[in-house]
C-alpha cells in the first residue's frame, strides 16, 4: 500500500521541503507497515466484505493520521485508526440512509425474458444458494432431494440416525429457501 504521493500533496500549505517530505513518507510508511493489514481487515469486516471501499476508508484514515502526525505516534495509534475507520463507516451508512431511495422501473422487472435463459439462470441461482449452505446441509440435500434417497437409506449411507436426517433436511431446506430469497428467487 503506497499512497504517500497523494497524501503528501494533500497537506495544507502544499508540499514542503525534502526533509518534510522524507518525514511525511516515513510516517505514512510506518503507519501502513504497522497497522495497514490489520486496519484493512477490520474495515473490510465492517463493510461486509467490500474491499474496494475498505481500501478507500483505510487511506482516508491514514490521511487523517498524517494530518495529525505532529501529535500522533505511528506505533501506538491503532485504536485511534480503528475509531476513525469506524466513524467513517458510520458516516457513510448515515449518508446513504439520508439520500432518497433510487427509483426502479418496475415495468422492466415484470417483462419476461427469453425462456431459453430461465433454466440456465435458475441453475446458476440454485448453485450460488447451495454454496451458501453448510457442508452438512448440502450433503443431506444431495442425498434426500437430488438423489431421491429415503431417510433410512440416507441415514445408513451417512452413518447418522434417521431423526438427524429428518431435522437436517428440514433445516437445510429452510436455509436453501432463505438463500434463494436473498437472490430474489421464489420457486
Amino acid at each position: 500500500m503506497r499512497h504517500s504521493t497523494a497524501i503528501r500533496d494533500a497537506r495544507p500549505g502544499g508540499p514542503g521541503d525534502a526533509r518534510d517530505r522524507a518525514r511525511d513518507e516515513a510516517f505514512i510508511r510506518a503507519v501502513y507497515d504497522k497497522h495497514g493489514v490489520f486496519l484493512l481487515r477490520v474495515t473490510t469486516g465492517l463493510l461486509w466484505g467490500d474491499s474496494h471501499q475498505a481500501q478507500d476508508l483505510v487511506q482516508e484514515a491514514v490521511l487523517r493520521a498524517w494530518q495529525n502526525a505532529d501529535i500522533l505516534d505511528p506505533e501506538g495509534i491503532r485504536p485511534w485508526l480503528v475509531t476513525v475507520v469506524r466513524n467513517l463507516v458510520i458516516d457513510g451508512y448515515r449518508a446513504r440512509k439520508a439520500r432518497p431511495p433510487e427509483t426502479v422501473d418496475t415495468a422492466l422487472n415484470d417483462m419476461p425474458g427469453p425462456e431459453s435463459m430461465d433454466p440456465a439462470l435458475t441453475k446458476k441461482i440454485v448453485r450460488e444458494a447451495l454454496a451458501d449452505l453448510t457442508l452438512q446441509h448440502r450433503e443431506i440435500l444431495v442425498h434426500v432431494e437430488f438423489l431421491d434417497q429415503s431417510v433410512a437409506r440416507t441415514a445408513q449411507t451417512l452413518g447418522i440416525p434417521p431423526g438427524t436426517v429428518k431435522s437436517r433436511t428440514h433445516l437445510a431446506l429452510r436455509a436453501l429457501r432463505a438463500a434463494l430469497a436473498e437472490r430474489g428467487y421464489t420457486p
